[in-house]
């Protein structure tokens, strides 16, 4: 049984690399080539613009918090 719940973390987490992966791609798309780059990266980069201005500096520094402390448990637990 634990082996299935570590085969399908692993599997959710790369999935979640290769989503985190794609938006970093299409924002680099976007830089690249600007307005011209098409609708949907245009309208990926809105949403991701959008989503990034909306949210409270307070938010965002609890964010960070939050990955930096995943990220040192981590790298304690290898």
């Amino acid at each position: 049984m634990m082996q299935l719940l570590e085969k399908t973390r692993r599997f959710l987490w790369l999935f979640v690399e290769l989503g985190f992966l794609t938006i970093l791609s299409v924002i680099l798309i976007y830089l690249m080539l600007g307005e011209n780059s098409g609708v949907f990266v245009t309208s990926v980069a809105g949403n991701v613009t959008k989503f990034a201005g909306e949210m409270p500096p307070p938010s965002l520094i609890g964010i960070g918090v939050i990955l930096a402390i995943i990220y040192l448990v981590m790298q304690r637990l290898r």
